[in-house]
């Protein structure tokens, strides 16, 4: 190759490099600086039970991100756990499916923001389309205990609750059909909280359980029981004919250094939008039903009259662990409760729980009552005699020689094999 040659090359890709390099300088000095970051938006805690969560918080939460106003940061578990985070600190809303219970939380500020439908549940291939509330008084009481003597099949009445005796849900149905809502009740099946009992009743022919109408209204896997011979539903919670209601609280603390962004939150919930995000899983907008408030202590009256007991002329005292033992053992507490948000009460529930079992499993082994006989009362059966003696059905027809399960008024049982 000649230099000439060579020098030429040469020439000509030092013309293109310079060119190139011009090129990307100028792109350069084109580009625009970028901008800045976004400030994270604010973010709210919000804790408490699946009703809530459900029924109010999950949409209204995606909702209020949408708008830019913030963030709601949704840990759902149940709703003693929401009340002792916020009451401490550790978060800044809990979800409650009752108001306070005093004690403590008289110092937290509850919230109603919508009406919710208490619905007792069971398997769809349950045939029992009602019960009243009389039956479920006595269900919950431990004096029926088969499906036959509420118009089902012969089986027994296999009740399911949550175990926090702080539970919005059991509190509140509680103290509707008892008149105080830290009743202890003959409902050995125990879960952590609505989601775990509802999966249980899906598994259960024999299952009775309680929720709430926005937990459940689309789900196929459970039957929503009428109470009264109405039916749960938008409409019949609305016009106050189905009784069995309940506000949906949140709840805030008063000395929380987010104020002015929780009270936003808050003021938020009384707009349209938000209104018709609950109408979708089937709740009143609490502003929108101010008779269902009015006629509260009125409905509640009607009720406990139903079960032959006076209104109480206190407020319902605050919640307790359930000590009693009222039936036998089998209680299931889910094992996630050892690794999700706890509180004190949700300890007590299962310290009650496993003295309970504990006391149960004695009494079955235990010889029955000083009385080796029972005479037979109206409203008397099998199953119902063989709780009260802690022994079971098939002992009592082998020692009183009984083909069938049909009893007489009068008729002396041995309930014992004395």
């Amino acid at each position: 190759m000649s230099s000439f040659r060579f020098s030429r090359l040469f020439f000509v890709a030092l013309i293109t490099a310079c060119a190139a390099s011009g090129a990307l300088a100028a792109g350069k000095a084109k580009t625009k600086p970028s901008k800045p970051a976004a400030p994270a938006l604010p973010s709210l805690v919000w804790r408490g039970d699946y009703a809530t969560a459900r029924g109010v918080v999950d949409d209204v939460s995606k909702a209020w991100e949408k708008s830019g106003k913030g963030r709601i940061d949704v840990q759902p578990f149940n709703t003693a756990s929401g009340l002792d985070a916020v009451a401490h600190g550790l978060a800044d809303v809990a979800g409650s499916a009752r108001g306070s219970a005093g004690g403590t939380e008289s110092d937290l500020v509850f919230t109603p923001v919508a009406f919710d439908a208490l619905v007792m549940i069971t398997h769809p291939s349950n045939s029992v389309p009602n019960l009243t509330v009389k039956q479920l008084h006595d269900i919950y009481f431990g004096k029926i205990t088969n499906w036959k003597d509420v118009g089902g099949k012969d089986a027994p009445i296999d009740l399911y609750a949550v175990a926090s005796p702080g539970d919005g849900v059991e509190y509140s149905l509680r103290r509707l059909i008892f008149g105080r809502g830290n009743q202890p009740v003959a409902a050995p099946r125990l879960y952590v909280n609505t989601t775990k009992l509802e999966e249980a009743v899906t598994l259960d022919p024999n299952a009775l359980g309680v929720t709430t109408l926005s937990g459940v209204a689309a789900n196929t896997k459970v039957r929503m029981v009428n109470v009264d011979g109405v039916h749960p539903s938008l409409a019949t919670v609305s016009d106050g004919s189905y009784l069995l209601y309940t506000p949906l609280y949140l709840v805030t603390n008063r000395n929380n250094p987010k104020t002015a962004q929780i009270q936003a939150f808050m003021e938020f919930l009384h707009t349209d939008q938000v209104k018709a995000l609950a109408r979708q899983h089937q709740l009143v907008p609490y502003t929108d039903a101010p008779q269902l408030a009015e006629n509260d202590k009125a409905r509640r009256e009607k009720l406990l009259a139903e079960n032959g007991i006076p209104m109480p002329d206190e407020p319902a005292p605050a919640p307790a662990p359930e000590t009693t033992p009222v039936a036998a053992p089998g209680a299931t507490y889910a094992a996630g409760a050892a690794a999700a948000p706890t509180s004190e009460q949700t300890l007590a529930a299962k310290q009650a729980m496993d003295v309970r079992n504990s006391t149960d499993a004695v009494a079955t082994t235990a010889s029955p009552t000083a009385s080796q006989t029972h005479t037979v009362t109206k409203g008397d059966t099998l199953s119902t005699i063989a709780k009260k003696y802690s022994v079971t059905v098939a002992q009592l027809k082998s020692w009183n020689h009984l083909s069938s399960d049909n009893l007489k008024l009068d008729q002396v049982l041995q309930v014992s094999g004395n």
